[in-house]
């Protein structure tokens, strides 16, 4: 299972790069593999500010709908369009191509609650 060492994860698997004050937020490659073939990803909150571990969006795959969770708070600056066309970019690249969205941090001392590489590796065992 990949997990780079370089991003903050969620119990919820929802994995976040920081860049200044800007997150990028999307799921984890345990998550794509657990939830199987994504056919749609629907975020309708872009321009909306949430909280942290608000849901963000949907995630569907073939046999199942998954909330996606914001690991921090903030407001949604851009949800990733590729996704509306190429869904399957979050099973094939899950920290790259498959982001999902940009979010503006309210906090940031709120990525002191997520767990590093280490942390999420003894999560998902």
């Amino acid at each position: 299972m990949n997990v780079p060492t370089d991003l903050r994860y969620s119990k919820d698997h929802e994995w976040v790069r920081v860049e200044g004050d800007t997150a990028i937020v999307g799921i984890t490659d345990f998550a794509q593999s657990q939830l199987g073939d994504i056919v749609f990803v629907d975020v309708t909150t872009e321009g909306e500010t949430l909280a942290q571990h608000d849901v963000f969006g949907t995630i569907e795959a073939v046999k199942t709908v998954s909330d996606a969770f914001l690991p921090v708070g903030g407001e949604i600056i851009e949800f990733n369009q590729a996704l509306n066309d190429s869904p399957e970019s979050v099973n094939k690249d899950p920290y790259g191509a498959g982001w999902m969205v940009k979010v503006k941090m309210s906090a940031p001392t709120e990525l002191d609650s997520l767990m590093d590489a280490e942390g999420y590796k003894a999560l998902i065992g």
